[in-house]
């Protein structure tokens, strides 16, 4: 394996985290935004704050990860993406900002009017960071970011394959949510509740699985280079993730929502996996490979090192909060 084929699995490590712990918690968005008025969607509302709040900060740790890899392993490529997708980056970053914000104040509103005003921040940016986040890897994905950058503000992510990972990466985030709420309500002794979101996870498990083999047909055409791949060396993680996709639907509608977690997370992990996958070798589809993309051997050696230490540090520590989270230990 290649210098650069290691720190990129690396890197694409730190996405996976991301997109997986991120993702559900970016997901907790949907249902407070469709949880209903002040009374009748205190519950969901107060559940989300119970199951995200000891790890909503944690998960951008791998966000962070993410950039100061790539920035100095494919320094060229980063700034490729960032002088051509700065505005849906911009508007990511205000998404992630606005709803930081807006969970914390909402829970010191001096009065309900403030605190439904926090509450639609927080549900809105939960939804438009995934999105624009999404439009930002179907535009590297669709070969629409040159190897000298500032290519086109809009077109490049203002395109079928954008729209539809934005869409893609919105329901795949919420349905993680949508899961972990389930669990998290049976745990907290709320059966009914779990019942209420069972039916919403349900329904946006399989919009969410239409949508992404839907998206296969646009991209057939409007970018060729990811399609085939796709349908060459990713398919077997594609099929793994419509398999576990089904297991998860399964589990929730038996009510067997802690069991459900695990395919779940299978189920993203692969449909994420198989972009990665498909689009290689390329870093840059149809622009920049990525074994013509790494910077100097003895930085990528050194990022290496670096990222073993890091993990030996912070992956623990992060393993130990999710557990005493999911299992709730910390408050008994």
């Amino acid at each position: 394996m290649s210098l650069e084929v290691a720190v990129a699995a690396a890197l694409f490590v730190g996405v996976l985290a991301y997109a997986l712990f991120g993702g559900a918690d970016f997901g907790s968005g949907f249902f407070d935004l469709t949880a209903g008025g002040a009374r009748r969607g205190a519950e969901v509302r107060t559940l989300i704050d119970h199951s995200i709040g000891p790890v909503w900060e944690v998960n951008h740790v791998w966000l962070i990860y993410c950039l100061v890899v790539w920035w100095t392993a494919f320094p060229e490529s980063f700034a490729a993406v960032m002088t051509t997708l700065i505005v849906p980056l911009l508007l990511a970053l205000l998404g992630i900002v606005l709803r930081g914000a807006s969970f914390a104040f909402r829970k010191y509103s001096a009065t309900l009017s403030q605190a439904r005003t926090f509450g639609v921040v927080f549900a809105t940016s939960s939804i438009i960071t995934p999105f624009f986040l999404g439009t930002v890897a179907g535009a590297i994905a669709s070969g629409r970011v040159p190897a000298e950058g500032y290519g086109d503000r809009w077109s490049s992510w203002l395109n079928p394959t954008s729209v539809f990972g934005g869409i893609i990466a919105v329901g795949t985030c919420a349905f993680l949510a949508g899961v972990f709420l389930c669990a998290d309500a049976v745990r907290g002794g709320k059966p009914a509740l779990a019942s209420t979101l069972r039916v919403r996870t349900l329904g946006v498990g399989l919009a969410t699985g239409l949508i992404v083999f839907v998206a296969l047909i646009p991209i057939e055409i409007d970018a060729p280079t990811l399609a085939d791949g796709l349908e060459r060396q990713a398919a077997p993680l594609i099929i793994c993730s419509f398999l576990a996709g089904v297991a998860t639907l399964w589990l929730v509608w038996k009510r067997r929502f802690a069991l459900a977690r695990l395919p779940a997370l299978i189920a993203v992990a692969t449909v994420i996996s198989g972009w990665g996958v498909g689009q290689y070798p390329w870093l840059l589809v149809d622009e920049v490979r990525l074994a013509d993309a790494g910077g100097a051997e003895a930085t990528l050696q050194a990022l290496l090192v670096a990222v073993a230490i890091a993990g030996l540090v912070v992956v623990p520590p992060l393993a130990l909060l999710f557990r005493l989270t999911q299992t709730e230990r910390w408050s008994r």
